[in-house]
């Protein structure tokens, strides 16, 4: 019998999700203008052992492979100038370790240590910290959260400008991370 004649289950559907940057303070942790975001994927390498004429495979190395996010680009409307997407993902860059060069003979770049550390920044905006993608159902209740660890910024395209198009403005940013873990029908235990 299928799903959909069932009164007990449901479909989960493409628009019920949040994104979380744990990082983020002031209560700014959640990302409303999230607009689409691709679920962590992994593939598994294998390696191969060759005796006399086989062939044997066997499974490697799994490797999560980065994710994209599309953000809408609002405009608040407040007294703080710094306020936006643009601005908050500049920010992140800054406390992730990167600065425009000013001083030539003063010279900072990012680490995988400043990210981390960002995190438990006290500044206005700490970091990434982990990122979570949670899917829900009619209901609002939670039916599957995702948690990337270790997360960077790997790529940001600031977007398209035309006058022949009246969309919003987007931002497509690329995340790496190590790994992540999926917790599925509001279950407990360790992310």
């Amino acid at each position: 019998m299928a799903f959909w004649s069932l009164d007990t289950s449901e479909p989960k559907r493409n628009f019920r999700f949040q994104v979380i940057f744990t990082g983020l303070q002031n209560g700014e942790n959640q990302v409303w203008w999230a607009k689409k975001i691709t679920k962590p994927n992994f593939t598994i390498t294998e390696t191969t052992h060759k005796y006399l004429n086989h062939t044997f495979y066997y499974p490697g190395r799994v490797e999560w492979q980065a994710i994209t996010m599309t953000l809408v680009d609002p405009v608040f409307v407040s007294d703080d100038a710094k306020k936006g997407t643009v601005a908050t993902l500049n920010r992140l860059m800054e406390y992730t370790g990167y600065k425009v060069p000013k001083n030539p003979n003063v010279l900072e770049t990012q680490s995988k240590k400043k990210s981390a550390a960002a995190a438990g920044s006290t500044s206005a905006v700490g970091g990434l910290g982990a990122i979570e993608i949670i899917q829900f159902d009619a209901n609002g209740t939670e039916v599957e959260k995702w948690i990337l660890k270790n997360p960077f910024l790997k790529k940001i395209s600031y977007g398209e400008l035309d006058y022949e198009n009246d969309e919003l403005t987007a931002i497509e940013v690329e995340l790496r991370y190590d790994w992540a873990s999926c917790r599925t029908g509001g279950e407990g235990g360790e992310e």
